[in-house]
Order: C-alpha cells, then sequence, then structure tokens
C-alpha cells in the first residue's frame, strides 16, 4: 500500500556477541567471588567492631580523656591480646592489599592504612613491653573498623545492582510449552530452547525467552525489566523479552534468543561490566592516599629528626612520629569516595539509569551538547495522526469510516488511523468488499457506503480534485498525507507523522535551563527532521545522515570544543555512541546501542538524560566535599601533631586527634548520605 513517498528506515543488522561471551559457570564464578569477598568484609568489621569495645574500655589514654580511672593487674595483656586480634584478623586485607601495592611500586589506599596500622600496632607492642610513652591501641582498632566498613560499603554497592539483576534471571520460567512439528505441544525446560523453536504462553504464565509473536494477542508486563508500570499491548511481529508477565492473552512466539544472549542475561552483564570500571574520583582517593603516604612517612620522620635535634630523648621523639603517621591516615578518606558511590549507585538504580562505565558517568557533569537519534529517542517510531481536514463530514466520522477500511492492513499508516479511533473511543464498524488498490490504497463497503483511503498519486491519475496549498504545506512539514473518498467524493484529507514523544519536549526544555545544547542526528529526510527539531525548539539538525556518517558527525560537533552525550536506540547508531563523550542507549532499543553505551536508560525516557547530567553534577560535588572534609583534617592535625605550634605551648595530643578524627568522618557520612539528585 503505497500512501506516500515517504520512506521509512530500519535496521535490522544482526547482533554478534563479541566482547561479552563469557561462560555462565565463569561469570557465576566471578560473582560469587565478589559475593564472597563482599561477605568477608561484612564479617570482618562486625567481628573487629564488638572486640573494639572493650579494646576501647581498656585504653588508658582514653580513661584519662573521660577522666575515670577502669585501670588494673595485666590490663595492658589484655589490651594488647585484643588488640593483636584486631590487627591480624581486620588488618588482613589491608597488610596484603599494600604488599600487592608495593610489589608494584604504586602505593595507594591500601599501602596508606598499612603504614599506619603496623606503625601503631607496632609502636603500641612496644608500650606494653617496655618502653615509655601511651599506646594507640584504640586508634589501631578505630581505624581498622572504619576502613573495613568503607571497603564493604564500596563493594555492596555495586554488587547490589548485580544481586537484584541476577535475582530477575532466577525469576525466568524453567519450563516452557513447545510446539512440536506435528502440533503437539511438549513441556521442556527452558535450557533446551533453540532459536526458531515455537513456544506457547498462556494466559499469566511468565515469558521463557526474548523472541517474536507469531500468532495472537496480549498485554505483557514488563514493569520488572523496564520500569514501565503499563502493560504493553503486543501482537503479531512485536517482541517478547523473557521473564515479562503475559496478560490475558494466548500467543505463540518465536524463540529469537536464548541463554546468554537474552536481555536480561546483557544487563547482568552489563552491571558485572559497571563493576569493573574504575571510577576516575574514586582513583583521584587513591592518588590522594598515595602522596599521603609519602607525607606520613616524610612528615613522620622529619619529626624524629627535629625533636632529636632540639634535644628531647627518643621516646619522646618517637611518640610525636608515631602520633603523626597515625593521624596521617585519615579514616574520613577511607569512607570519602565508597558512601558517595553507594548512594549515587542506589539513587541511579532508583531512576531506571543502569551506569556501565562510572568515569563517563561522572564526567557526564561537563556535556555541553546532547545530540538524540530521531526515530524512537525523539519519536515514538510509530504513525499517528498530527491533522484531519474534512469537507462536509465531521472528523470523528471520518475518522470512523477510514479506520473501518484500514483495519484490514497491517501497514504502519493504517495503525496509525486505526490507534487514532482508540484515542476518540470511536468504534470501528464492519467493511465488505475489501480490496486492496495495488500501490495506490485500500477501498471497501462500509454501511452501505464505498470508501476509500488513497494516496496523492491516485488521486492525482483519476483527477481529482483537492486543497493543493494544504497538501503542499503538510508535505514539506514531512507528513504523510491520505485522502478519504466517499462514494467517489473527496470528504478529508489526514495527515500523519512519527508521533513526538511528550517526556521529549520535556528534556530538551530542561537541557535548555541548565543551558546544555540539544541536537538532532537522522537519516531522515531534511523535512521531515526540520519539522521534528521546530516541535522541539532543537539548536540544530543533522539530517539524511547515513548510518556510517554518524560517528564523522559525533566527531565535527566534538571538534567544535564542545562535549558531547549521544543518545541513541538503534545497531546504525551504535559507533556514535561509541565516539561521543557520554553514550546513552535507550533501554527499548537494540543489543548493540546498549553494548556500546556508557548508560541504558531502563525506561527509554529521554527526560533521564537531564538526570544524569543533574546526578552527574551532584555526585562529584559529593566526593570533592568528602575528599575536601577528609584532607581538611590532615592538614591542620598533622603540624599540630608534630608540633608545630610547640612554642606557644600547644601540641595535638593523640585523644584530641581522636576526636577531631572521628567528627571528620560523621561529617563525611552524614554528606554523602545528604547526595540528592
Amino acid at each position: 500500500m503505497e500512501h506516500s513517498n515517504h520512506e521509512h528506515k530500519h535496521s535490522n543488522s544482526e547482533h554478534e556477541h563479541s566482547g561479552h561471551n563469557h561462560g555462565e559457570e565463569h561469570g557465576h564464578d566471578h560473582t560469587s567471588h565478589h559475593a564472597h569477598m563482599v561477605e568477608d568484609f561484612k564479617k570482618r568489621f562486625y567481628i573487629s567492631l564488638v572486640i573494639t569495645i572493650p579494646v576501647l574500655i581498656l585504653s588508658p589514654m582514653l580513661q584519662d580523656f573521660a577522666n575515670i580511672d577502669l585501670r588494673f593487674t595485666g590490663d595492658l595483656y589484655i589490651l594488647f591480646a585484643l588488640s593483636t586480634f584486631i590487627f591480624f584478623y581486620g588488618g588482613w586485607p589491608f597488610l596484603t592489599g599494600a604488599w600487592s601495592e608495593l610489589k608494584e611500586k604504586n602505593p595507594g589506599m591500601m599501602t596508606l592504612i598499612a603504614l599506619a596500622i603496623v606503625v601503631a600496632y607496632g609502636y603500641s607492642s612496644l608500650t606494653v613491653f617496655g618502653l615509655s610513652g601511651k599506646n594507640f591501641f584504640w586508634e589501631l582498632a578505630t581505624l581498622i573498623d572504619i576502613m573495613l566498613l568503607g571497603h564493604w560499603i564500596e563493594m555492596k554497592s555495586v554488587m547490589g545492582a548485580s544481586k537484584a539483576l541476577e535475582e530477575l534471571v532466577k525469576l525466568m520460567p524453567s519450563e516452557a510449552h513447545r510446539i512440536e512439528e506435528d502440533g503437539g505441544i511438549k513441556d521442556v525446560p527452558t535450557t533446551e530452547l533453540q532459536e526458531g523453536d515455537h513456544v506457547l504462553i498462556k494466559p499469566g504464565e511468565k515469558v521463557p525467552v526474548d523472541g517474536e509473536i507469531i500468532k495472537g494477542k496480549s498485554s505483557i508486563d514488563e514493569s520488572m525489566l523496564t520500569g514501565e508500570s503499563v502493560p504493553v499491548e503486543k501482537s503479531k511481529e512485536d517482541s517478547v523479552i523473557g521473564a515479562s508477565i503475559n496478560g490475558e492473552g494466548s500467543l505463540t512466539v518465536k524463540v529469537e534468543k536464548t541463554g546468554e544472549d537474552s536481555y536480561l542475561s546483557q544487563v547482568v552483564t552489563m552491571v558485572k561490566d559497571a563493576q569493573a570500571s574504575k571510577s576516575k574520583t574514586q582513583n583521584f582517593s587513591d592518588r590522594a592516599a598515595k602522596w599521603l603516604f609519602y607525607l606520613a612517612l616524610g612528615a613522620g620522620f622529619t619529626t624524629l629528626f627535629v625533636w632529636l635535634l632540639l634535644g628531647y630523648d627518643f621516646v619522646y621523639a618517637l611518640e610525636r612520629m608515631v602520633t603523626v603517621m597515625v593521624i596521617a591516615c585519615p579514616h574520613a578518606l577511607g569512607l570519602a569516595a565508597p558512601l558517595v558511590v553507594a548512594r549515587s549507585t542506589a539513587l541511579s538504580a532508583k531512576q531506571g539509569l543502569l551506569i556501565r562505565n562510572r568515569t563517563s558517568f561522572e564526567s557526564a557533569r561537563q556535556i555541553d551538547a546532547v545530540v538524540f537519534d530521531k526515530t524512537g529517542t525523539l519519536t515514538e517510531g510509530r504513525f499517528g495522526v498530527t491533522e484531519v481536514i474534512p469537507e462536509t463530514m465531521s472528523e470523528d466520522e471520518v475518522i470512523q469510516l477510514a479506520a473501518s477500511v484500514e483495519m484490514e492492513s497491517e501497514h504502519p499508516i493504517a495503525r496509525g488511523i486505526v490507534e487514532e479511533t482508540n484515542k476518540r473511543s470511536l468504534s470501528v464498524k464492519e467493511v465488505e468488499d475489501f480490496q486492496s488498490i495495488t500501490g495506490k490504497g485500500l477501498e471497501g463497503t462500509v454501511e452501505g457506503k464505498k470508501v476509500m483511503v488513497v494516496s496523492p498519486g491516485y488521486m492525482n491519475d483519476e483527477g481529482i480534485d483537492y486543497r493543493n496549498e494544504t497538501f503542499t504545506e503538510l508535505s514539506e512539514q514531512g507528513k504523510t498525507v491520505v485522502f478519504v473518498l466517499v462514494d467517489g467524493k473527496l470528504e478529508a484529507m489526514i495527515a500523519l507523522a512519527d508521533i513526538i514523544r511528550e517526556s521529549a519536549k520535556n528534556a530538551i526544555h530542561q537541557l535548555k535551563k541548565i543551558n546544555v545544547s540539544s541536537m538532532m542526528l537522522t537519516g531522515d529526510n531534511q523535512q521531515v527532521a526540520n519539522w521534528v527539531a521546530e516541535q522541539l525548539e532543537l539548536n540544530d539538525v543533522y539530517a539524511e545522515v547515513l548510518p556510517h556518517e554518524k560517528a564523522e558527525q559525533i566527531k565535527k560537533v566534538k571538534e567544535k570544543g564542545l562535549k558531547v552525550a549521544m543518545t541513541g536506540d538503534g545497531v546504525n547508531d551504535a559507533p556514535a555512541l561509541a565516539n561521543a563523550d557520554l553514550g546513552i542507549a535507550i533501554g527499548a532499543g537494540t543489543d548493540v546501542a546498549m553494548e556500546t553505551a556508557d548508560i541504558v536508560l531502563v525506561k527509554s525516557n529521554p527526560e533521564d538524560v537531564v538526570s544524569i547530567i543533574n546526578l552527574s553534577k551532584a555526585t562529584y560535588r559529593k566526593m570533592i566535599q568528602n575528599l575536601w572534609w577528609a584532607a581538611g583534617y590532615n592538614i591542620i592535625a598533622i603540624p599540630l601533631a608534630a608540633g608545630v605550634l610547640y612554642p606557644i605551648g600547644i601540641v595535638l595530643s593523640p585523644a584530641v586527634g581522636a576526636v577531631l578524627m572521628s567528627l571528620s568522618t560523621i561529617i563525611v557520612a552524614i554528606n554523602a548520605k545528604l547526595l540528592k539528585t
């Protein structure tokens, strides 16, 4: 049925998995290993925390600070024994981590923590067995506790999303009703299903695999997978996703993807990639730890030599040195990034933003321009009626008659006209003598009237007059126009176009507010592109761009000095997504787009692009604030502990250092919790 010369191009390229062909067993091993590590840190944290309580009570330094005396014979030996357990049991991950960092000649967070706990434990142990001075066992215990907590939170936050998705995989039905060649139905394990098999899905059952409906009509609940709360109407040729729930209809589905190729398995793989991608700002906290390690060593030995040169005895100089080295490892630094990462991961998951690459996510705050693909991103990728220009009948009458004839067709334009009857709550009438006029339109008899829905070509061939100016105006906007004839007389023109998403209008408006340019990149013709751009008030339009040219166009925009985000859903968008500073895939799109993107919008909502930018800005702000709080403690505490103000009688006692440290840690924790979008 040729309604117009307007052509929609859809890419049917098949996606070939290459980079993510992990065996199921390997994936399971990786996840169970990660889960085991999370459990290990949790267990070490709780056991160390319980043993820390008597350590704090028995600590002479804290007793002096609280002005109480709980000393008894042999109390220091009990304190030493408890602290030894915490040092080796709680501190073991940091000691082994430091060894790995030093072997690679790249000291970081683990080395800094290890330095502090080794110095604190070594010096404190000497004070128990004869060296005069105050022990730091309380500092050792609390430092290990807080660092274990920080690592547990960080690992748990990236594990959380993965766990939730793996739970989804468990929700996949274990059996399916396979339709055999003889038409019989056999219940088989879903693992036995092959591509091309036909399965029957009864009302209320879960969809066992990803596939295409070849028979039947139903509403499918995909809320667990896409976040879309309203069930989606599906019929022949529509795709279904494994683990979604079938509504009231019975469906026959052709299996397209099984096992690792399925939508769910891909999402799980994406989360694993997100776990593996190291955060830029977390790297920054690692770099901060590296310099603090050198600073701690330098400041510690400088303090020792200066006090010795000033004529003080070795024991006093050593105590100053140890105080500086222990204080140089801020408890707060261990929590600064993990707490914010945990909070932003939870917030993004709640909003349906699947972050595959944290580094790109954190740089989203610097985005200057967002380039949108048109079909399926800014528009819904399906025709809808935009205007009805009637002659003598009412709009509703025209739509009702046209839809009655179009009901018999599967053409996108026919579907658009039929959809309009639903919007207007109109019923479709029965058609007799239906037939297709090859390449020109359709005709049929409705309630005794001969109704035809035809193309401009038919009108011109038959010499039927119509409003040329109106037709030209609509065509120039890139709209498809069809004509409705009743008993040979022109009754109306119906204009159709790809429906613009309401959410796209809101997204563009919000981007303008935060001074981010909006652009459109499409393979569609210039007229259609201009009409969409006009409706959405876009800053720039690139039309008639071939798939392989999309990536080049992104490079050209970047050459203008702009940080670019690309949002798309098709196979042809993948190279552009890869070339952009931030690739954003619409969740309802193709696997290739999702595999290439840094972030996937699970809800397929363009407004989420704004959420990404806002959340990225908020996350970065919180991380920097926290790192400053953590470092700020050091900037003040290290010189005071070293004795810079000793000439005026001020030396930071370890007890006051502990209070400052606790305060810094509490502020960092509260500040991370305050992260909002």
